[in-house]
């Protein structure tokens, strides 16, 4: 049973006959497997802090 705040492993990914689509956006420094949060103004990857903030409208 997944814990509070936890995300399952089967929301990151769609999967659509052989091909593997990932769902969120990926850490360029970590390389993938390492997703990076979506916040409201940013992205931030857990493991290496690396930041990308979102272009406001």
């Amino acid at each position: 049973m997944a814990q509070k705040g936890k995300k399952l492993k089967s929301s990151l990914y769609r999967i659509e006959g052989d091909r593997v689509e990932r769902l969120k956006k990926q850490c360029p420094r970590c390389g993938a497997g390492v997703f990076m949060a979506e916040h409201k103004d940013r992205f931030s990857c857990g493991k290496c802090g690396y930041t990308e903030f979102k272009r406001g409208s």
